[in-house]
């Protein structure tokens, strides 16, 4: 290839990757920075893509008003300026209908180390809305049989996950203290499966300090859709089916 087409190769590829972490939408002041990234799947869908990023916006505009707001009050904490990132990543897209999403949030505004944290997001194509998992399952009552069950394979998870880990046996109660409610179990999205347009189960998923130490980084609990089988809908019979993949089970956590 020679020394000037070696360049022109890394040249290429610098400029292709600055497109590809380039963000959405993005505020810089000598107080905050701010971005905004929506991936590839996320922006080939114009709803989906209108959702997140107005979303996104608002939360960068609130993330700048809190920044504002503290350096009039301590100009002092403000030596470097504040960070914040958040992205959206496409999951899993299961019958072609649903996706999931998982937001991720980071911020660092000069303490020990930065914070992050996870929501996820289940967009239904075909109703072009935000929907819960609700409609995949019989009841979703809070402390009823259906999260029951999930809490219990919740927990059997992490504790499979912190021994791999070598952590078992630490931060036990905030292990314990995992809720059967749908709005306190965790953010919840569609696994993928290994069987085409199905999903294997349900992946929750848990930033740092909330079932361990910070140093143990983010959990993802994963849940098989057989544990649920009995608590299905019709609609969830159907998109449930295969096994997990072992890239997903191999992602980094």
């Amino acid at each position: 290839m020679g020394f000037a087409g070696a360049m022109a190769c890394t040249a290429s590829l610098s400029v292709a990757l600055a497109a590809e972490t380039k963000p959405d939408f993005a505020i810089k002041t000598k107080t905050v920075e701010v971005s905004v990234t929506l991936d590839a799947k996320i922006k080939a869908d114009a709803p989906l893509a209108a959702d997140c990023l107005a979303e996104g916006k608002k939360w960068a505009s609130a993330r700048r008003a809190d920044a504002d707001k503290e350096r009039k009050q301590d100009p002092d904490l403000f030596r470097n300026a504040w960070s914040y990132e958040r992205k959206y990543d496409t999951r899993s897209v299961v019958d072609g209908r649903y996706v999931s999403i998982v937001r991720a949030d980071y911020e660092y505004t000069g303490g020990a180390h930065p914070n992050s944290a996870s929501d996820t997001i289940l967009w239904d194509k075909s109703a072009g809305k935000r929907i819960s998992i609700r409609p995949f399952f019989t009841e979703t009552a809070d402390n009823g049989p259906t999260l029951k069950a999930m809490r219990q394979g919740v927990i059997a998870s992490l504790t499979t996950e912190k021994k791999k880990r070598g952590a078992e046996g630490t931060d036990v109660s905030a292990i314990e203290s995992i809720e059967p409610k749908l709005l306190k179990i965790g953010p919840i999205a569609l696994a993928p499966s290994t069987e085409e347009g199905k999903s294997s189960g349900l992946n929750f998923y848990y930033a740092p300090y909330a079932v361990g130490s910070y140093a143990e980084g983010e959990y993802v609990a994963f849940v098989p859709w057989e544990t649920l089988k009995p608590y299905l809908t019709p609609e969830g019979a159907r998109i449930f089916g295969g096994a997990r993949p072992k890239k997903d089970e191999d992602r980094p956590q």
